[in-house]
């Protein structure tokens, strides 16, 4: 009688482990078929045309960023950081890096040295 036991549960066994490898393959398949949300590697071509697309877009959006403030400049006698954050919607270093941009290359000029009684004027 113990021996039948034991075989009932060795086939229930036996049966409930070849269920959970047919569940495995069948979600690996799906994963595979889906993509896993892995993102497949691009030819090395490929990726470089899209950096430079890519960094080309940025450089776009930096100019028009940079327009913008040389414009609200001819209607405004400063320009604070703040300004720039608010006009651009970007962040206190992104703006300081056009205003520091824009210093370098002669157009703006700073008025004082730190902290919020800063601000830049046109040259």
């Amino acid at each position: 009688m113990n021996n039948i036991k034991f075989f009932n549960f060795m086939n229930e066994a036996v049966y409930i482990l070849i269920i959970i490898i047919l569940a495995g393959a069948v979600l690996w398949m799906w994963f595979m078929k889906k993509g896993s949300g892995v993102a497949k590697p691009a030819s090395a071509g490929s990726s470089i045309v899209a950096k430079q697309t890519i960094i080309e877009k940025q450089e776009e959006k930096q100019q028009e960023n940079i327009k913008k403030i040389i414009e609200f400049l001819e209607t405004h006698d400063k320009i604070a950081n703040n300004d720039i954050e608010k006009l651009l919607s970007v962040s206190n270093a992104t703006a300081e890096r056009y205003l520091a941009a824009l210093e370098r290359e002669g157009i703006l000029k700073q008025v004082g040295k730190i902290g919020q009684s800063v601000y830049y004027t046109k040259i």
